[in-house]
């Protein structure tokens, strides 16, 4: 951009500064109106896209059989004996009052479990427990003995010491309201509430799919409202520290909230759902517009100190400002709409939402915020020349002299660090999402600990014809698929027709043991279901265990508590199985497991997958930006170095402390190389300035940024490290992992591109000139 038309872009900017800040505030304000429509949603496949095909799987699941969304109520008496009268009466009475939950469909207890016997030749279905205040030693004893032995219920509704219980009701929501989820988990809450008061010997907790889905909003709202306020707090008193200027701390805190009101109102335009990674966005955006405004006032401030005018010095900040800060803004925004390449929406949102922020944050720190302190005085802050300026120079002088051992050792670090990196372990878990602030992941990890798993596998077995389940040769697979299950270390409980089909034959036979097997006749399977299913109570149907026509079953398995990569080792298992032993002779036939744990474990390999490509073309497209800007193939080929390798350090930090990496894993690549960009343009483009106006040599070139941008970056910085170390403390643990990654990026970022880059342009960026160091030191005190 011509100096001379940014002179008069600052001119009329300067005259015409009232209409600017009113212009900037009636725009904000119309755009944040929008904000009204911003909603959280509350459903777990908003991070799923409608191609997802794990999602497909699943829906087609729900669509054949019935809805997967549940509560889990365990409870666990005091005295550690589910079987006694008062007990059982509680969970009796908690058991009929769960059916009052809004949008349940099905409650199922070991209270109201169709337990079957024989009288005489009759099939008795009934509750298999029954006005539980009245029952004698004897009935308790066997109810007891039926509970820890049944399939059906043992580590699925009752633990092997009969201490802890679950009680599990089936949601089926219309999906037409963001409040039915809230409105379900509202009342849960108010009922067990009520039940503790009424039966105080109980602890209670609660778990399950609709928990889940109600997690992701609270971790959510105890971001904004726990986590924002301090970051916001922290950031502010450090940049008044900074600056020791109150004028310009509040044009920045104008200019954040303008960019934040802006983003988010245009995101309530367009209708985008809240969810825990794009809730984010306001934070990100705060962080990052922080740094367009810092390099404008430092420079000002700067400039100020030295004796220019108040008017001077917002144009001369402008004119050596405005060109880096519009390329940063470019590259950022870039790395954040290079999320859109992931396969799941919520990081669509935030890097949509982010990018806008970082838009109009350049937009309002190039005009609003200039015309803010043409019109508020302005108070120079103390000793800010002469201590930066002269630490930056010793600093420029230091990496001089010492330039080849900084570049050997700067190389060989980041050789280990690469090395490093294939020893990150790729792995997410859906209850590990949340940190123990959110209900839900203590209560899970309770169940987890002493009732069942929360992580469960689906597989709808097809017989390959209408009334097939009662084939005895179908009903001896499902048998035998169940037993090679339970012989598998991560299963804790399988749910299957053919253990209802065992029972019936004993039953009516007598109830002899001998015959808890599989019927032998096909006829004789289809009589005993017949009966059952006639027998059986409205809303304990089997309609969630067998298809319409009864051409297939479904096969329910409950896994411990499992990992990405053991989740998806397991499946595969479980899928080489049925096609080595149910489907051999019928390859055709697709054989998926799903569940939400399983989609969530897919979408995390995935992601890593289709982001990278992401990165690739947005590491593509900001390399040509910097060709263009920098006007040198050979500085945009360097910046490469100090842009990528930030990332890369940062990894291979993370794979010698924490090792394990989530989701987060797929988008902080991304994000980082379009916010690293930040520091390397604009000592590069003073760098430049130096050689092309000045007509300083390299050494020179070098200490001239240091000296005039050096204490502007390490400003930004320390904004950014602190912005995303406070996201670390995030309830959501994919925002945890970006926040300290990012924050440990951009660390590294400063230290490479104090200590490496300027090795780097000595070595490859050499020149005739050889004025001494002295005369450079001299001279970079002349110009900013």
């Amino acid at each position: 951009m011509p100096n001379s038309w940014i002179k008069t872009y600052a001119d009329n900017l300067i005259h015409y500064r009232w209409w600017i800040i009113f212009l900037s505030i009636g725009i904000s304000v119309l755009l944040a109106m929008g904000a009204k429509n911003l909603i959280f949603t509350t459903d777990y496949q908003v991070f799923f896209s409608e191609e997802n095909p794990e999602l497909k799987a699943f829906d087609a699941l729900q669509n054949t059989y019935n809805k997967q969304d549940n509560i889990l109520i365990a409870l666990s008496p005091e005295n550690g004996d589910i079987f006694t009268q008062d007990n059982l009466a509680a969970i009796e009475w908690l058991t009929k009052q769960a059916w009052q939950i809004p949008y349940s469909n099905r409650v199922d207890s070991i209270t109201n479990f169709q337990y079957t016997y024989a009288e005489d030749d009759e099939l008795i279905v009934e509750d298999l427990v029954y006005k539980a205040e009245n029952l004698t030693p004897q009935q308790l004893q066997k109810i007891r003995q039926v509970a820890l032995t049944e399939p059906q219920l043992k580590n699925f509704l009752i633990n092997p010491q009969g201490s802890v219980t679950g009680i599990n009701i089936i949601n089926q929501f219309s999906q037409l309201s963001q409040q039915e989820i809230p409105e379900s988990i509202e009342f849960t809450r108010n009922l067990v509430t009520e039940f503790k008061q009424k039966y105080p010997q109980f602890e209670v907790h609660l778990s399950g799919i609709t928990m889940l889905n109600n997690a992701f909003t609270e971790a959510s709202v105890h971001d904004m409202t726990n986590l924002i306020p301090i970051m916001y707090l922290f950031i502010f008193i450090l940049l008044l520290w900074l600056l020791k200027s109150l004028t310009s701390l509040i044009g920045i805190v104008l200019v954040i909230g303008f960019s934040i009101a802006a983003a988010m109102g245009l995101a309530g335009w367009f209708h985008i759902g809240l969810t825990p990674p794009s809730a984010s966005a306001p934070t990100i955006i705060m962080t990052l517009a922080v740094a367009d405004s810092v390099h404008f006032l430092i420079s000002m401030l700067a400039l100020m100190k030295r004796g220019h005018s108040k008017h001077e010095a917002i144009a001369e900040s402008l004119r050596i400002n405005i060109g880096p800060i519009f390329l940063t803004s470019i590259t950022t925004a870039i790395g954040f709409l290079a999320m859109n390449s992931s396969d799941a929406p919520p990081f669509h949102d935030m890097g949509n939402i982010t990018a806008i922020g970082v838009m109009f944050a350049l937009l309002f720190s190039i005009t609003f915020l200039p015309a803010w302190v043409s019109v508020l005085p302005v108070r120079v802050a103390r000793n800010l020349d002469p201590d930066h300026q002269d630490k930056m120079s010793k600093l420029a002088a230091w990496v001089i002299k010492k330039q080849r051992t900084l570049f050997w050792s700067s190389s060989l670090f980041l050789v280990f660090m690469i090395a490093m990196i294939p020893r990150i372990e790729i792995n997410d878990n859906f209850v590990a999402y949340f940190d123990k602030s959110i209900d839900f992941r203590t209560d899970s990890d309770y169940v987890i600990e002493n009732l069942t798993g929360i992580n469960m596998l689906f597989y709808s077995i097809d017989s390959g014809q209408a009334q097939g389940i009662n084939q005895p040769e179908y009903l001896h697979s499902l048998a035998n698929f169940q037993q090679w299950l339970y012989q598998q270390p991560e299963v804790v409980h399988v749910q299957s027709l053919s253990d209802i089909l065992k029972r019936l034959n004993k039953n009516l036979h007598g109830d002899d043991p001998t015959y808890y097997q599989i019927p032998q006749e096909r006829e004789l399977a289809a009589q005993y279901l017949l009966l059952y299913e006639m027998s059986l109570p409205y809303g304990l149907d089997l309609n969630n265990q067998i298809n319409i026509d009864k051409s297939a079953t479904k096969v329910t398995v409950t896994l411990t508590d499992l990992s990405t990569s053991e989740m998806l080792d397991f499946n595969q298992r479980s899928e080489q199985w049925l096609k080595d032993n149910i489907y051999r002779d019928n390859q055709d036939i697709a054989i998926l497991g799903t569940s939400t744990g399983l989609m969530f474990s897919h979408i995390t390999m995935r992601n890593i997958a289709s982001m990278l490509e992401g990165s690739v073309v947005a590491l593509v497209l900001i390399s040509i930006l910097l060709l263009f800007a920098l006007r040198s193939i050979k500085l945009g080929v360097l910046s490469l170095v100090p842009n990528l390798t930030p990332a890369i350090a940062a990894l291979g930090i993370w794979a010698l402390t924490y090792g394990v990496l989530g989701m987060a894993a797929s988008i902080v690549f991304a994000i980082s190389i379009g916010i690293v960009v930040d520091d390397t343009v604009h000592f590069l483009s003073k760098y430049l300035r130096a050689k092309r106006e000045n007509g300083l040599n390299t050494a020179e070139a070098i200490s001239y940024a240091f000296s005039t941008v050096g204490q502007a970056i390490w400003v930004t910085t320390v904004v950014l490290v602190i912005g995303f170390a406070l996201l670390s403390q995030s309830a959501f643990l994919v925002n945890q992992q970006v926040g300290i990654l990012m924050a440990i990026t951009i660390s590294a970022a400063l230290v490479l591109d104090f200590l490496f880059l300027p090795t780097l342009l000595l070595k490859f960026d050499k020149d005739d000139t050889n004025k001494p160091l002295t005369t450079a030191l001299n001279e970079t005190g002349k110009e900013l």
